[in-house]
């Protein structure tokens, strides 16, 4: 009986050999089919492959087909064993299921086809472009600083993608705004390389509030928004929020700064801002020199109300800024919450005992001049207050007037000729709508003509946050009963002053 039973052993050997050899077939089909989308490009895993690489250079302008070849020619000679365990681990899987559901809806929705040209910006890893190619969307590329084959070729400088204008249906931007030092530009880039009439989806853990979102929507002028939603995503305790934009034609349109006009527009997202604000002091205080300075306690600071990001520039100026402790060193670089952003900072102050300590203020710009309403000679009057028992270095508290003005008031300090500018037309120059713009103002009773220039220019528009001193003929901590008379305004017409602000969609604080 064992010469029969050898046979039979045999046969079963060779049975299961057969077996196994199309188990590893199969399993190869299935990849090719659900990983790659059925392509014919993944090297091993197909009978004929396209193994002729196309490479996409770091500088310089590219089209999307070429990138998309050199992708595909990737994925052709994706053979490494290390690689096909990389992609079907259960990591990858969980974040490329994430944007697999995330791009299904926007095919869903219209936004996204199979056909689109599409290009992920700033995939480090490639997963979004991986998710693509899942789902059916086989002309996707990735960009980022460094390639990862075979997904994502290399962009170099970011601001500066590898592409020519025009040249993508779909792009995707995955929290690239969020990580980038430079929002505006990565925007102008993005939009740059996107078609008319096609779609840019930004993904933002940052956009949570109405202020963010107008920002973010600001960096993309030449685009509309079609939609905006939260999503939850697999890593993040929040939601994350999905914008769709969609190009026009044309070029951007930026409306020029000079055309304002002189009333700013109320939007939503600033009327949120102002109804956060603390309420203004009503009644006169008996006390201003404790009541203002322990006021600053409850301010509620831009920062801390909304997201600053998605701006271009973050920029700092204090107008009548004294020395550089009076409150730049101590109070703005120490307490003003900037949510780690970098500000620009302008001193402006007309006091020449001040000036030698800025050149040694790294980061500073002094401007040594006066704000003033119109470029032209003034007279600088230096003046005692009986109220201020601390003054600083400079001998008192700097009053500008026009040469040849008329004022009841005697000087009791030295008077001299400085420069006055138009600051109204030099903050048009300087900043934009897109920049975030924090200002702070003590010009010893020069806001009542600054101020009104501001609005009829439209430059007030330019400002988010001001905090300012209105200086008004207030009771004297030296002289019980009796008011200063360095001023001539009254508390009343200083809360006026500050109203109009609020009323005109700037969120101003009352300074000390």
């Amino acid at each position: 009986m064992e010469p029969a039973t050898k046979p039979s052993s045999v046969r079963h050997l060779i049975v299961r050999a057969l077996l196994f050899l199309v188990s590893i077939f199969v399993l190869r089909f299935v990849y090719v089919v659900t990983v790659l989308g059925g392509s014919c490009t993944a090297g091993d895993y197909c009978f004929f492959s396209v193994t002729e690489p196309l490479a996409v250079g770091a500088t310089g302008a590219a089209s999307a087909s070429a990138a998309i070849e050199a992708v595909h020619a990737g994925l052709g000679t994706a053979n490494n064993a290390a690689l096909r365990a990389l992609w079907t681990s259960r990591e990858w899987r969980k974040v490329v299921n994430f944007f697999s559901t995330v791009f299904q809806d926007l095919i869903v929705e219209g936004f996204l086809s199979p056909a689109s040209e599409s290009l992920c910006v700033d995939t480090s890893a490639g997963y979004e472009v991986l998710a693509l190619k899942e789902i059916g969307v086989s002309d996707a590329v990735g960009v980022a600083k460094k390639s990862a084959p075979p997904l994502v070729v290399a962009g170099g400088d970011p601001l500066r993608l590898p592409f020519k204008n025009y040249t993508f249906d779909f792009v995707f931007a995955g929290l690239s705004l969020d990580r980038s030092k430079h929002p505006a530009d990565l925007a102008a880039e993005i939009t740059r390389t996107l078609r008319p009439h096609w779609f840019l989806v930004v993904l933002t853990a940052s956009a949570r509030d109405a202020y963010s979102l107008h920002s973010l929507a600001e960096l993309f002028p030449g685009c509309i928004t079609v939609r905006s939603r939260e999503i939850n995503s697999p890593d993040m305790d929040k939601p994350l929020r999905e914008i769709v934009f969609q190009k026009q034609d044309g070029e951007d349109i930026v409306v020029p700064n000079s055309n304002l006009g002189s009333r700013c527009p109320i939007p939503e997202h600033k009327l949120r801002i102002l109804q956060s604000a603390e309420p203004l002091i009503k009644d006169e205080p008996l006390k201003p020199w404790i009541t203002l300075k322990t006021n600053i306690r409850n301010v509620k600071y831009l920062p801390s109300i909304a997201d600053i990001s998605f701006k271009q520039r973050y920029i700092y100026i204090d107008v009548g800024s004294r020395s550089y402790g009076s409150s730049i060193g101590s109070w703005f670089r120490k307490q003003y919450p900037k949510q780690n952003h970098t500000f620009e900072i302008y001193a402006i102050e007309a006091d020449r005992a001040f000036h030698d300590e800025y050149a040694t203020k790294k980061g500073v710009n002094l401007l040594p001049f006066a704000a003033w309403v119109r470029n032209e000679t003034l007279t600088f009057e230096i003046n005692h207050d009986p109220d201020n028992h601390d003054l600083e270095k400079g001998g008192g508290m700097g009053r500008i007037r026009p040469v040849g003005g008329t004022n009841a008031v005697v000087s009791s300090g030295d008077v001299h000729a400085i420069q006055g500018f138009d600051f109204a037309a030099w903050l048009q120059r300087t900043v934009t709508e897109k920049d975030f713009v924090v200002m702070k103002m003590d010009v010893e009773g020069t806001e009542f003509d600054l101020v009104p220039r501001l609005f009829k220019t439209g430059a007030i528009c330019l400002i988010d946050e001001l905090f300012l001193e209105c200086h008004y003929n207030r009771w004297q901590k030296c002289c019980p009963g009796q008011r200063s008379p360095k001023y001539q305004n009254t508390y009343g017409e200083c809360l006026k002053l500050f109203s109009s602000l609020r009323d005109g969609g700037v969120l101003v604080h009352q300074w000390w």
